[in-house]
């Protein structure tokens, strides 16, 4: 008995009928409205009016708020503060993020778990925080016999504290995807740590670097909790940032469209900050 050959029977590929490709497309088409929706109300409209606010009385009275001495110096304590956190994180977020991946010793996880501290608290507790142990009535201020809580020193410190993980969670997953080989090889060929560190480790981490450097430099430049509580307020002319500045301008001087152009600057330096970050991403995936 001949049996059949089934190889010769066309297999039809199954086909998605017409009902489950109309509700594929709705669904779609729904998070997508939703998405659209939700972006649009939380970010794009208070862009939006924040602009307008800005430029409502013209570009003369939104160049006047920058010529202001108080708002200039502000701008350069801001520029101070925020560069020298992203140099700090910068050489200690890469190295954290190294020892996380490529060593074991004991607290490991603990320390991992201590990295993302800044995002979980606020930056309110943070600048307590600070403030207890580095202000006036502090422990190291008793011990050093300086209080630098309010001065620069101190402000970098809290504005550095909570950048940290943007560096750290930016480099971190690079360096465990790449592995150990390439670094066993050339140890192996004789190379020493700086060697390894510059020929390999740099060139494989330094596209996340550059971008979680970026980003800390958008955080770093609109913090404004921990920074308000260690400026006590933020004295005009003295230790006052930009953030603490459109804080002040509407609390306590009452006016609001100066405080419509700081913030904007701020915004503006946020976006110019994201969308380098963004172009960094598309290149290192490419």
């Amino acid at each position: 008995m001949v049996e059949p050959d089934l190889t010769a029977v066309p297999v039809r590929p199954p086909v998605a009928t017409t009902a489950v490709r109309e509700r594929a497309t709705k669904v779609g088409l729904g998070l997508r409205t939703v998405a659209v929706v939700y972006v649009g109300v939380l970010v794009l409209l208070p862009v939006a009016v924040l602009c307008y606010r800005t430029f409502e009385n013209g570009t003369g009275a939104f160049f006047d708020v920058l010529r202001d001495p108080d708002t200039q110096h502000a701008f350069q304590v801001t520029a101070v503060v925020a560069l020298s956190a992203v140099v700090i994180n910068t050489v200690l977020g890469l190295a954290l993020a190294i020892l996380l991946v490529r060593h074991r010793f004991p607290g490991k996880r603990l320390l991992d778990a201590f990295v993302d501290l800044p995002v979980a608290v606020s930056p309110i507790v943070v600048g307590l925080a600070l403030l207890l142990v580095y202000g006036p009535s502090g422990w190291f201020a008793s011990v050093v016999g300086t209080d630098f809580s309010s001065a620069n020193p101190g402000l970098i410190l809290a504005t550095a504290f909570v950048s940290l993980p943007l560096v750290v969670r930016s480099v971190a997953p690079v360096l465990t995807q790449a592995g150990m080989e390439q670094e066993q090889a050339a140890a192996s060929l004789g190379a020493g740590v700086v060697a390894r560190f510059r020929r390999i480790t740099l060139p494989t981490v330094r596209v996340a670097l550059t971008y979680g450097v970026v980003l800390a430099v958008a955080r770093c430049v609109g913090e404004y909790g921990a920074v308000l509580v260690l400026a006590n307020g933020g004295i005009a002319g003295v230790n006052e940032t930009a953030s603490v500045r459109v804080g002040n301008y509407i609390t306590a001087d009452q006016n609001l469209a100066g405080g419509y152009s700081v913030a904007f600057v701020l915004m503006l330096v946020a976006v110019v900050a994201i969308l380098i970050a963004a172009l960094i991403r598309r290149r290192g995936r490419a």
